[in-house]
């Protein structure tokens, strides 16, 4: 069984944003990037089906700037057999919105033919948390999202997903799309062996133009602005005095 996993270029969570002054885009100036730590998990998955026999062959998937392709040596670092990098834009800065990514990977998907496509459930700079449903609806495929629990049977995935009210355990023919939660695994670290070995795997480059996508943005930023600051909290004296500010000032109650 083949595997695609797509993963995004992102700035590094640990990594503190700042807002550009002209309040256009963050300032991504000598600023650390990294994998997305979703599309981290994604790639750990679809690793570990790969060591229990269930797949076959890994294929990494990255659409955005030439610079992404050290995301992709970092996937295959890790495990992934091959890559494809998708040069969609040459500014840093432009992020290429998530309808345009999924047909891209429709078109990856229809070349590659994998029987599961596992992804994270959203980028860390956009949280926008749609590709992979735009995905599963251009291709006509079952989904499953949220995921923190996979198991694969007999030409289904068996997926345990969180939702609001708690677990929910759903079964999907595969193909499918699979769209990865924080708590689904722990990523491993690159070993410097297979760091080694990563710079001598493939790595197809490919443009939006071989698969006739058309990526022209269809969105307008119109400000970026920093969150809040919080504000201070106060002291109360007694019990009641809490109950009147909860009553009166947060109206809670």
């Amino acid at each position: 069984m083949k595997v695609l996993v797509p993963v995004k270029r992102v700035i590094d969570y640990n990594v503190k944003v700042r807002v550009k002054p002209d309040q256009t885009s963050v300032d991504l100036a000598n600023v650390k990037m990294s994998m997305n730590p979703f599309d981290e998990i994604a790639v750990e998955e679809a690793i570990r089906l790969k060591e229990s026999g269930a797949a076959t062959e890994i294929v990494a998937a990255s659409i955005g700037v030439k610079q992404a392709q050290e995301t992709l040596r970092n996937a295959l670092a890790l495990g992934a057999d091959r890559g494809i990098l998708v040069e969609a834009v040459d500014n840093v800065e432009t992020d290429v919105e998530p309808l345009a990514v999924a047909k891209i990977l429709a078109k990856i998907v229809e070349e590659e033919q994998p029987q599961l496509v596992i992804m994270g459930k959203q980028a860390i700079d956009n949280d926008v948390n749609a590709t992979g449903q735009m995905l599963a609806a251009i291709l006509g495929w079952p989904q499953a999202t949220f995921a923190s629990k996979v198991e694969l049977q007999d030409g289904a995935a068996i997926v345990t997903r969180e939702v609001d009210g708690g677990l929910q355990t759903i079964k999907v023919k595969t193909p499918a799309i699979i769209t990865v939660d924080l708590r689904l695994n722990e990523p491993r670290y690159a070993s410097l062996p297979n760091i080694m070995k990563a710079k001598k795997k493939p790595i197809d480059t490919k443009t939006p133009a071989d698969y006739g996508v058309d990526i022209a943005p269809r969105l307008e930023v119109l400000k970026v602005v920093e969150p809040a600051q919080r504000a201070a909290g106060v002291k109360v004296g007694s019990a009641a005095e809490l109950v009147e500010k909860l009553k009166n000032e947060a109206g809670v109650l």
